[in-house]
């Protein structure tokens, strides 16, 4: 899959601006503050729904302005050619075209252009809590599962419904039992289903992310991952299912207690190793900032070999912290990779000296107070 155009209006520090890209590499240079993260978040939106830096919708208009659109031609295998545009404005909310067929769900266009992203936030993955790493996780599986993200926004929903019930009727047990019966039963299905999809997918993930770490190391530590769920997880839903129940049984008096859910997939962890040690706990920041290379690296490959369409490949400022050896790891790895590829430097590294840009497959730009150049 690959975007060969981008439109913009009012987005970001980009008032009005329209590029082609090359099919393989695009670099983006230019100072800090230019527009160069504005142009991925863009087409990342078009991907995803949303930006990967901000976190609302109205961050991203342009000072002064009431809305934001942005569109996008793309190519694939699946879908010869076709047309994304996003709009948003204040009071109406934001709406997602495909080829001016307006989608009746935002969820809808999860998985129509498959895309990964490399940003200095990833160390959150690996420094911070639980919930870094079940987003990760969570959209790297949508990206591949339909059933999954239904599942996924399911849960969430039940969830929600049956937190209200702890709260309205904790002092009414009968009540509550009579309530809390049917949703409870949703509750298993549905979040069983997601344990056990979470089981085999990072089973999977297990073997890419050993082979990018070593790749992009150079070091002989080995990788490993344990996915911590509240029960024994297994790729049968049905096998969890027990398990489930038993524990909300056990847990009935608790969750009245505090009024919330405290069973199910939305508190699983997933704990890193390197070596013999808990990343989180031990690594230094280059192991942490390694690892989170590695990872994005393994959900790239492991999209290439599982999805029809090849995945669309964002490195936003990442080279800065990265030595010479490992730039051309990296830099060599991309080439290789026959996917479209996007990399922003504030700083831009001699690129031309590992890659030929040739205007047709790969292309430089630069970008300057919103305006974008190709460099020849």
């Amino acid at each position: 899959m690959l975007i060969t155009k981008l439109e913009l209006l009012h987005f970001r520090n980009h008032q009005k601006n329209e590029v082609e890209w090359a099919p393989h590499l695009n670099v983006i240079t230019g100072p800090n503050g230019a527009g160069k993260t504005s142009l991925i978040d863009a087409i990342h939106y078009l991907c995803m729904s949303r930006s990967f830096v901000s976190t609302s919708d109205m961050y991203v208009i342009y000072q002064g302005e009431s809305y934001f659109m942005l569109k996008g031609n793309f190519e694939g295998e699946i879908r010869s050619e076709f047309e994304v545009s996003c709009t948003y404005s204040r009071g109406e909310g934001k709406k997602i075209f495909v080829n001016d067929g307006p989608l009746d769900r935002l969820s809808d266009l999860i998985g129509m252009v498959p895309v990964v992203v490399l940003s200095p936030d990833d160390k959150k993955l690996t420094l911070e809590g639980p919930a870094e790493r079940r987003s990760f996780l969570d959209s790297f599986i949508s990206q591949i599962s339909s059933a999954y993200l239904r599942d996924l926004l399911d849960y969430r929903r039940i969830r929600k419904q049956r937190n209200t019930l702890l709260q309205n009727y904790s002092s009414n047990p009968q009540m509550l039992e009579m309530y809390l019966d049917p949703w409870d039963h949703q509750l298993v299905e549905t979040g069983s289903r997601i344990v056990a999809k979470r089981f085999e997918v990072l089973e999977k993930f297990k073997e890419y992310l050993a082979k990018d770490y070593a790749m992009i190391s150079g070091m002989n530590l080995t990788t490993d991952l344990e996915y911590q769920t509240f029960c024994e997880a297994t790729t049968n839903p049905k096998e969890i299912e027990e398990s489930y129940r038993e524990l909300l049984k056990e847990n009935h008096e608790k969750e009245v207690e505090r009024e919330q859910t405290l069973i199910g997939p939305h508190r699983d962890e997933i704990v890193f190793y390197l070596g013999d040690f808990e990343l989180r706990r031990f690594g230094s920041q280059g192991q942490h900032r390694l690892f989170a290379l590695s990872l994005k690296l393994a959900q790239l490959h492991y999209y290439s070999d599982e999805l029809d369409d090849l995945p669309i490949f964002m490195l936003d400022d990442v080279f800065g912290d990265l030595d010479l050896s490992k730039t051309e790891i990296l830099l060599k790895a991309l080439q290789q990779h026959k996917g479209q590829t996007f990399i922003t430097a504030a700083n831009p590294i001699p690129f031309e000296n590992y890659v030929h840009f040739d205007g047709d497959r790969n292309r430089f730009y630069t970008v300057n107070e919103g305006v974008i150049k190709t460099k020849t």
